[in-house]
């Protein structure tokens, strides 16, 4: 498994699409298909048939995924690329190009 550039509960903008220059925050990341679904961005209606439960049959909205390419973490108000710093205990932090802003952990120290 390959660390992500982002991950649940960062917040984000849409690169590219229908969709560019919106922000919102992750609330799901789906690892083997590598997309994303952030709140509020990229809603889908769906329209469900009449059942014994719900004779009168409903419209629902929900959010739709996104390719994870197609967003980066905010920061300052403007998105960022995403490196990679190994510290000298063997961790691993996100690290915004644009700031030098450490975004979070990726992995604990290593033990030895």
């Amino acid at each position: 498994m390959a660390a992500r550039h982002v991950r649940k509960g960062d917040q984000v903008m849409v690169t590219a699409g229908s969709y560019k220059g919106q922000t919102g925050e992750i609330s799901r990341v789906l690892t083997k298909s590598d997309r994303v679904i952030v709140k509020g961005i990229n809603l889908k209606t769906k329209h469900v048939r009449p059942t014994r439960l719900n004779p009168q049959g409903s419209i629902i909205t929900k959010e739709a995924s996104i390719h994870i390419s197609n967003v980066s973490p905010v920061v300052d108000g403007k998105p960022s690329r995403v490196r990679f710093r190994v510290n000298t205990d063997g961790s691993k932090d996100r690290v915004a190009v644009v700031s030098d802003k450490v975004l979070g952990k990726v992995s604990p120290a290593k033990k030895s």
